[in-house]
């Protein structure tokens, strides 16, 4: 397996979806109030007043403060890393993970990617369908290695159908795969599982709880994390032995964290390989 990369002539190719002011792909989507310069120097003055200060917007050079924004947004929302909280209390009798306790080695290491793209909206991946993948790539998984779905999903961001249409992981899939060593699956679709509409029906069906968010709750008996809606799968040049990192910001108690997950390209020439 090959060694993580950080060379100056390495490429790194960004796989995550941001923050987007009322985006029709977020089912919650963030509020983002900006604040130009001029503002900024108003704010700024203001809170220099409040101190006692004699401060006023026009002292700051050219009138202009310092611009930003005030969020509001979940944690679910753009890319993002789930801890095994976010699934349960406890994983197999111990207490689950929180955001900040995911320890950083989870979060970086060699990517194997699976393209499920064939495969329709709505359907469940099993572990025989990721076995297949990886007998496509004539791969083993090794611990630690880091999976990623590739569905095709992200093309539709943007969109309500991003909500809708795509592949969803298997409770027996996400065990097989961390049975396999795996910590950290990824997923370039809005959700893990399949989508709500999908899973309401096969409920209302058969009138199965395992048929609601079996994935997510597959989390409960083995302990991992997922990172939902990356992007940009596509542009990676291989599909084995990609190395990534993805460090998601610590939220104390979260149940996940914001990630921006960057593959790390050596020369694909036959000089450094990554």
């Amino acid at each position: 397996m090959s060694d993580l990369v950080t060379a100056d002539e390495t490429t790194l190719i960004d796989l995550s979806i941001g923050l987007e002011d009322g985006v029709a792909s977020e089912p919650t989507p963030p509020s983002i109030d900006a604040f130009d310069h001029e503002a900024g120097a108003e704010r700024l003055a203001e809170t220099l007043q409040a101190q006692g200060y004699d401060v006023d917007p026009e002292d700051f050079p050219d009138g202009m403060g310092l611009a930003w924004e005030d969020l509001a947004v979940i944690p679910h929302a753009g890319t993002h890393l789930d801890a095994p909280w976010h699934y349960g209390p406890e994983v197999d009798g111990e207490p689950a993970k929180t955001i900040e306790e995911i320890p950083l080695e989870w979060c970086r290491g060699n990517a194997v990617v699976l393209d499920f793209r064939w495969m329709d909206p709505g359907e469940e991946i099993s572990a025989r369908d990721l076995e297949d993948a990886l007998d496509d790539l004539d791969h083993d998984l090794s611990p630690g290695e880091i999976v990623l779905l590739q569905t095709g999903a992200d093309e539709l961001w943007g969109r309500p159908e991003y909500l809708t249409e795509f592949p969803g992981m298997s409770a027996e899939g996400t065990k097989y795969l961390v049975e396999q060593g795996v910590k950290v699956i990824g997923t370039d679709a809005y959700g893990f599982d399949k989508p709500f509409a999908a899973m309401g029906e096969r409920y209302v069906e058969t009138g199965d709880e395992d048929e609601l968010w079996p994935a997510h709750f597959a989390g409960r008996e083995v302990e991992y994390c997922q990172i939902e809606k990356m992007a940009n799968l596509d542009e990676l040049p291989r599909r084995t032995d990609v190395p990534i990192v993805a460090f998601p910001i610590t939220i104390e108690g979260g149940s996940a964290g914001w990630v921006r997950p960057v593959a790390l390209i050596g020369d694909e020439t036959g000089g450094e390989t990554a």
